[in-house]
């Protein structure tokens, strides 16, 4: 039996995400982003040279007032606040270590809804604070240990706009495809879900000779992944049937994630990318130690395959950064989640939807198949996902009708399936996991789990 330790219930601010919650209620508040700000411009001062946090967001309307508390948190610390505006939270990655700076900072709530909004830090090397250093921040923050740290006079920060942010990234992206690879030919819906992306991630594959057909780059405020994006996939595989596009590339709000479809708009979830991915770079040398590293939440046909062409999965817990930990601390170079999170740990530091989608036809031109026919490397094991939202969450392990309820499923599956239960670590709902072969039987056992969870949590 798998069920995810609650322990993030413990922390008071940050999730497995960073901070998330409504705009302007607490802690999304602009008092909290300036005390952030604070936190995080107090615990990265070290020497006495001039430091910097690279500020980045996505269209958000609540963005302005968010980047406009932080910038003023970090400057009443004595620290210079570079602001980027819209820009997928893997370009602040990339831009930190870019600019040399010693921090970066995102305005973004991923693919929640407009009204959320949340912040995640980054650090000089471009990866994110790992939960002892966010620790520390909270730390900083509930025990009034820098309220009268205050510098002055020219100690003050200063806060500077660079526009030219977008080119930079733009650049970077390109240069993670093979040089003597082109799209020339091919036609590529992109859906940047009305997020960070609407700019910069058209232009990357245009620039890279695909005719390009765009969806959700009319932000407005509001309407951040709203029936758009990688999360409504929908409309991009119409897209692609209507224009006869070789691919289809749906990223979420922030653009760290990607779901793809393929010439005959059929969806290729995160799993299949990394099987897909994974085997190229076996059969090239190219995948470290032969090994993918997962999350908890992947599809076991994922391990079946990698498995079958003599390579492991490896397999964290929940969240893109616990991935990308695993890879660091094990010298491993490929990796993600089965919602499209996926690192190329040789390009980026943290999740990249366009990288991902780039690497992905790399493939398919290196191969000279079309999507579909590489998908059909991964089969996958029937699965359910449901959603149950929740109004307290408790250690699953104090609540005794719950786990026996899921130990009595378990019985009855065997070892042809699986069952996982975790609390959502950036939103008040409890997911439920049932992997087997029978998907009937699957919806069943996990209606029962959430019928039992929701009495249990009431």
């Amino acid at each position: 039996m798998k069920v995810e330790s609650n322990s993030s219930v413990e922390r008071k601010l940050f999730g497995t995400d960073g901070v998330r919650g409504i705009a302007n209620v607490h802690p999304m508040t602009a008092e909290m982003a300036l005390q952030l700000g604070r936190a995080l411009a107090y615990r990265i001062r070290n020497g006495n040279h001039r430091h910097k946090v690279v500020i980045g967001k996505d269209t958000r309307l609540s963005g302005y007032m968010l980047e406009g508390a932080l910038m003023s948190g970090i400057c009443s610390m004595g620290v210079d606040a570079i602001l980027v505006g819209p820009i997928p939270t893997p370009g602040i990655s990339y831009l930190v270590q870019s600019m040399r700076a010693d921090a970066g900072a995102v305005i973004s709530a991923s693919h929640n809804p407009y009204q959320d909004n949340g912040i995640k830090f980054f650090a000089r090397d471009g990866f994110k604070l790992p939960d002892e250093i966010e620790a520390e921040i909270e730390e900083l923050i509930f025990g009034n240990r820098i309220d009268d740290f205050r510098p002055t006079a020219t100690k003050v920060g200063k806060a500077f706009r660079i526009d030219d942010a977008g080119g930079r990234y733009v650049v970077h992206l390109k240069s993670t495809f093979p040089k003597d690879l082109t799209l020339e030919g091919l036609t590529v819906v992109v859906d940047c879900a009305n997020g960070a992306a609407y700019r910069v991630a058209p232009m990357v594959f245009e620039e890279l000779g695909a005719k390009v057909i765009t969806l959700g780059v009319e932000p407005d405020g509001k309407n951040i992944n709203d029936g758009t994006g990688a999360l409504h996939p929908q409309k991009m595989q119409k897209a692609v049937l209507k224009h006869r596009a070789n691919v289809g590339i749906a990223l979420d709000g922030d653009a760290d994630r990607v779901i793809v479809a393929d010439e005959k708009g059929e969806i290729v979830d995160g799993d299949a990318i990394m099987a897909i991915c994974g085997l190229h770079m076996m059969r090239k040398g190219e995948l470290a130690k032969n090994t993918v590293v997962a999350t908890v939440m992947s599809n076991m046909g994922l391990d079946l395959a990698i498995r079958a062409a003599g390579g492991q999965v490896i397999r964290t817990r929940v969240g893109d950064r616990y991935v990308v930990e695993e890879m660091r601390r094990g010298g491993y170079n490929f990796g993600g989640e089965q919602s499209g999170h996926l690192i190329f740990l040789d390009h980026a530091t943290t999740g990249d939807g366009v990288i991902a989608a780039l690497a992905l036809l790399a493939v398919a031109l290196r191969e000279q198949r079309p999507l579909s026919e590489l998908a059909k490397c991964f089969t996958p094991v029937p699965q359910t996902l449901l959603n149950v939202p929740i109004k307290q969450r408790k250690e699953l392990s104090s609540l005794p009708e719950v786990m026996q309820t899921i130990q009595n499923i378990e019985r009855k599956l065997g070892s042809e399936g699986r069952v996982l239960v975790r609390f959502s670590g950036t939103e008040p709902k409890a997911r439920i996991l049932v992997e087997g072969p029978r998907a009937e039987e699957n919806e069943a056992f996990a209606q029962e789990i959430g019928e039992v969870l929701t009495r249990a949590l009431a």
